[in-house]
C-alpha cells in the first residue's frame, strides 16, 4: 500500500482559470469555491474576482474559504501533487464595481478585477484562459471593452481567440452585450437570466429550478453533504448548507476537471460540466435579449434514470456523471483530513488500443484497458459504452435503447461491430466510446478514456 503520491499520481494537465463570482449571497458559491480548492492542483488560478450580488461586493468570503484551505493544502499534497500555495492563491482575489450589468461597462468603469483579467490574458502564456462566471460577467465586458478601446485590432483579435468562458446562464444584460460586441469570442452559456430551462441545473437542480426526474437526489441533499463533506476538517467548516440547490456554479469548473471524459475544446462531446452544442437559439421569454450569434449552449442526452425511464434533456447531461463527480468530491474533502493509506485515490485507466480508430460498416472493433492501474491496489471495475450524442454517425435506437451495443462491456477487452442497420445513409461519421474504469474503494472513484471511431466506407 503507498503512503505518498510521488510514485503513483500522475499530474493533471493544468487549465488556466480565471473566476468571476457573486459570493456573499446565496450560499452556493461559497459551497463551489470550497471544492474548487479541492481541485485546485488542476488549474492555475489567475484570478478569484468577487463581483457584485444584490448585497454588494464580499471578496472577504473568498478569504475565508482559503483560510480554510491554507488549515488543510499540506494534507492535500499529501495525495496528489500541484496544489498551490495559500500565499499564491490570496494573491488572485481581487474585486469588481459595485455596480452590475451594461452600466459597469465603459469609461471610468476599471475595477481592481478587470485590470487584473487584463494582466492574465497578457501573460505570454499559449494555452487558453478559461473565464467561469458565477454571476454577472461585466468584469469581463470591461476588460474587453478597454482593450478594444486602446489597442488594435490585431491585438483584440489575439486576446479574443485566447479567451473561453463558460457562464452559469446571464445573471444581468452584459452577457448578451459581449456576445454581441465580441462575436468570435468562444462562450458556453444557458442564455436568459431565469434558470429554469438551463443545462447547469442539472447539477443538483431536481427539486428547485429544474424539476426534473431521473437523477439520484439523494447524492445532492443536506443530508448526504453532512454525511461526506461537512465535519472533514477545516476547509469542510466553510461549506454552508444549500438554500435552493447545491453549488449551482460547479458545472462551470468540473467542465475542466482532467479526468480522461473531459474535452474543454469540445463542449459538443460532454463531460462533468454538461454538454453544449454551436447555434444560434430561437429566442424564448426568458431570454434578455435575442441571440446574433453561434454561441455554445443547451442540448440533449437520452439517459436512462434511476427510476427506470429513459430521460432526454439537458439536465441530464450533467446529472448522468452525478455519482461519479459527488464520490469524487467526498474522496477529496477525506484528502483534507487523512494521511495517503486512509483515504482512496482515482483509478489509473489505460489503453492498450488506439484512442482514434478507423472503421468501415460491417467491421469488428476491439478495444482494450489492459494495463489500467489503481494506486491503492484496489480492483477495478469497467465500462464501455456508446456516448451517442457527441458522434456524427446517425443511428437509431434499439429496443434495449442502446444505440450500439458493446460486447463484454464489463471486461478490461471489449469489442463491437460497427453496425450496418438502422443508420443514416451514407452510414459514415464518428462513433464516441466511454470506458469509465472504476475502482473499488470507499468513496468509488471513476476515470474514463475516450475512443472515437472514424466510420468510413
Amino acid at each position: 500500500m503507498p503512503t505518498s503520491p510521488s510514485a503513483t499520481a500522475p499530474q493533471p494537465a493544468k487549465v488556466r482559470l480565471f473566476v468571476l463570482t457573486d459570493i456573499g449571497g446565496d450560499p452556493d458559491d461559497k459551497m463551489s469555491m470550497v471544492r474548487l480548492m479541492t481541485y485546485a492542483n488542476h488549474f492555475d488560478i489567475e484570478g478569484l474576482v468577487a463581483t457584485r450580488n444584490g448585497g454588494g461586493l464580499f471578496p472577504e468570503q473568498i478569504e475565508k474559504v482559503i483560510q480554510g484551505y491554507a488549515k488543510v493544502r499540506d494534507n492535500l499534497a499529501l495525495h496528489e501533487p500541484g496544489f498551490p500555495s495559500t500565499t499564491a492563491l490570496r494573491a488572485t482575489i481581487a474585486r469588481g464595481l459595485p455596480v452590475d450589468g451594461q452600466a459597469s461597462i465603459g469609461p471610468g468603469m476599471d475595477s481592481p478585477g478587470s485590470d487584473k483579467l487584463i494582466e492574465a490574458v497578457d501573460r505570454a502564456d499559449s494555452r487558453p484562459l478559461w473565464v467561469t462566471v458565477w454571476g454577472g460577467p461585466s468584469v469581463l465586458g470591461q476588460a474587453l471593452w478597454k482593450i478594444r478601446q486602446t489597442r488594435s485590432k490585431a491585438a483584440l483579435d489575439r486576446i479574443v481567440a485566447k479567451l473561453r468562458i463558460y457562464a452559469i446562464s446571464d445573471q444581468d444584460d452584459s452577457g448578451p452585450w459581449i456576445r454581441r460586441e465580441f462575436p468570435e469570442l468562444f462562450y458556453i452559456v444557458s442564455p436568459g437570466a431565469t434558470f429554469h430551462k438551463s443545462t447547469w441545473i442539472g447539477i443538483s437542480g431536481d427539486r428547485f429550478h429544474g424539476r426534473f426526474a431521473g437523477g439520484d437526489y439523494s447524492l445532492v441533499t443536506n443530508e448526504w453533504i453532512d454525511r461526506n463533506i461537512r465535519g472533514k476538517g477545516a476547509l469542510a467548516a466553510e461549506y454552508p448548507n444549500w438554500k435552493f440547490q447545491m453549488e449551482g456554479d460547479t458545472p462551470s469548473f468540473l467542465y475542466l476537471v482532467d479526468n480522461g471524459l473531459n474535452a474543454p475544446e469540445h463542449p459538443d462531446w460532454g463531460g462533468w460540466g454538461g454538454r453544449y452544442e454551436l447555434y444560434a437559439p430561437r429566442p424564448q421569454k426568458w431570454f434578455l435579449t435575442s441571440e446574433t450569434r453561434p454561441i455554445w449552449t443547451d442540448t440533449t442526452d437520452e439517459v436512462l434514470g434511476q427510476d427506470g425511464q429513459w430521460h432526454d434533456d439537458p439536465y441530464a447531461t450533467v446529472w448522468r456523471w452525478r455519482s461519479a463527480f459527488q464520490n469524487d468530491f467526498a474522496a477529496r474533502m477525506d484528502w483534507t483530513i487523512k494521511p495517503y493509506d486512509q483515504a482512496n485515490h482515482p483509478p489509473v485507466p489505460k489503453l492498450a488500443t488506439p484512442a482514434r480508430i478507423t472503421a468501415a460498416p460491417g467491421q469488428r472493433v476491439d478495444l482494450s484497458a489492459i494495463g489500467s492501474t489503481d494506486p491503492d491496489g484496489d480492483a477495478l471495475s469497467y465500462h464501455w459504452f456508446v456516448y451517442e450524442e457527441p458522434g456524427t454517425r446517425s443511428m437509431s435506437n434499439n429496443i434495449s435503447g442502446e444505440k450500439l451495443q458493446v460486447r463484454d462491456s464489463d471486461q478490461p477487452k471489449a469489442w463491437l461491430t460497427v453496425k450496418t442497420d438502422r443508420t443514416v445513409a451514407p452510414g459514415t461519421g464518428t462513433i464516441h466510446v466511454i470506458l469509465a474504469v472504476t475502482d473499488q474503494g470507499t468513496p468509488r472513484l471513476t476515470r474514463y478514456k475516450r475512443v472515437i471511431i472514424d466510420v468510413r466506407s
